[in-house]
């Protein structure tokens, strides 16, 4: 069987956080989700999670998915190390076991590369593989010293290195395929006798290569696949990665990005193709895009449902839905529990909540739509306000098919006007209109004669 073993017990203290490190967020999710989700989607059947530093909010984070939890005891007297990490999950390792190591800290590792490492490890029958990667600038990471067969004679960590040996390029990148049975005989041969009084992983390597057994090198040819963060700079230059890959996924799945460095898609977001998607547009969390539509610029849109052949110019998208042919924007804002039907249009700086608004009805510009059934064909004109709120509870206001409410009108909920009910402007409505009636609620306008003279 193959299982990962995955390390998510360190405190990563850099990062400034009361947040543990793994579960700070690249485009959208939890850098551990990632490598779960990798794990999952290569081929490893088993998955286990070694949990320390902000035990419960991990754990809690990955509840859902398919693993397995142990803890790494931490705190004055506990030991410590990779080592260590991987002992506490030793009672889940099978003899013929094929364990992979990684670490919950990088994000960018695919299944693709995974499912090629495992490959390796299996067809090479060596007793554990090492992932190495080739860098221009190796500083600070442990080089790799191969035999004349190529395969690894030893680890040696930069701070160990002679000058000959800080030369090498090819380096540790921490992931590590093993034997089950093999892993488990060494782990109980390694010990703290070292500067940081820790159990190093990489003690197995020197216990299994002393023992005769073949220790293999897999060189990595991206090596972003093990871009790791420990600090907020980091944080971000991981992102910048992820977003190049999941906006390049989505271009050459039909859709066109105008500006990729300027546009921002979680890895959660699903788009149509003949999409585009203009500069400064944001699409986050389980955000559904159609076919054929134009999104931005400048436009948010969180968690929403966006159908076929619609247009969002400049505008803010929460918890929505919005159906076929239907323009938004610009400026418009669109809160939770907002449905538009086939057709709408909803112009600039128009504010709709909690609101279904039915087939080619329009409120065009400068309006706000709370707690309302509008039905199809309705007309909303210039500075209307559905006013919802009495200052204790929401109120809902209905209007059916066809009615026309006219500009800088108050319809005061709870409130209907039904069926073809026309509205005139600047009317403020407390009372129901009946199906086809004109409703004028306003003051009859009074000329002073004389009063505007002379006001300045």
């Amino acid at each position: 069987m193959n299982m990962s073993i995955i390390l998510a017990a360190g405190e990563g203290t850099r990062m400034k956080s009361d947040i543990p490190k793994t579960l700070h967020k690249v485009c959208g999710k939890e850098m551990i989700r990632y490598i779960i989700e990798a794990a999952e989607n290569s081929q490893i059947e088993k998955n286990i999670v070694v949990l320390g530093h902000g035990k419960e909010k991990v754990g809690n984070n990955i509840k859902d998915m398919d693993v397995i939890t142990v803890e790494q005891p931490i705190g004055e007297g506990s030991p410590y190390g990779t080592g260590y990490a991987v002992m506490v999950a030793k009672e889940h390792i099978n003899d013929d076991d094929t364990v992979v190591i990684l670490c919950a800290d990088g994000p960018l590792i695919r299944k693709e590369t995974l499912i090629s490492f495992i490959g390796y490890h299996n067809e090479s029958d060596c007793a554990v593989s090492v992932m190495t990667a080739i860098m221009d600038n190796p500083k600070g990471l442990g080089r790799i010293v191969r035999n004349e067969d190529s395969s690894i004679d030893k680890i040696v960590e930069e701070k160990d290195a002679a000058e000959d040996i800080k030369k090498i390029k090819e380096i540790n990148t921490g992931i590590y395929c093993f034997k089950g049975n093999l892993l488990k005989n060494a782990l109980e041969k390694i010990d703290t006798n070292n500067s940081q009084n820790e159990y190093y992983l990489t003690d197995t390597i020197k216990v299994l290569n002393s023992e005769g057994y073949k220790i293999g090198g897999w060189v990595l040819e991206d090596s972003t696949d093990i871009r790791a963060v420990n600090d907020r700079v980091q944080l971000s230059e991981v992102t910048k990665i992820m977003q190049d890959r999941i906006n390049k996924r989505h271009m050459l799945s039909g859709v066109t990005i105008i500006d990729p460095e300027n546009t921002y898609i979680e890895d959660s977001v699903e788009i149509g193709r003949d999409t585009v998607i203009y500069p400064g547009t944001f699409l986050e969390g389980s955000t559904r895009v159609g076919t054929n539509c134009v999104i931005g610029p400048n436009t948010r849109i969180i968690s929403s449902t966006v159908k076929n052949n619609v247009t969002i110019e400049s505008s803010k998208v929460i918890e929505a839905s919005i159906d076929d042919g239907t323009t938004v924007g610009p400026f418009a804002y669109l809160r939770p529990g907002t449905e538009l039907g086939k057709n709408v249009k909803i112009g600039d700086f128009v504010e709709v909540k909690k609101s279904i608004i039915g087939d080619n009805s329009k409120s065009s510009h400068l309006s706000y739509i709370g707690d309302a059934e509008v039905g199809k064909d309705v007309n909303i004109g210039c500075g209307v306000v559905f006013v919802n709120y009495d200052g204790k509870k929401k109120h809902k206001t209905t209007v059916g098919d066809g009615a026309f409410i006219g500009s800088n009108s108050n319809l005061v909920a709870p409130v209907n006007v039904e069926q073809g009910g026309y509205v005139a402007c600047g009317s403020t409505i407390t009372d129901d209109v009946q199906e086809g009636d004109l409703a004028i609620a306003r003051a009859r306008q009074v000329n002073k004669k004389g009063l505007g003279k002379n006001r300045y």
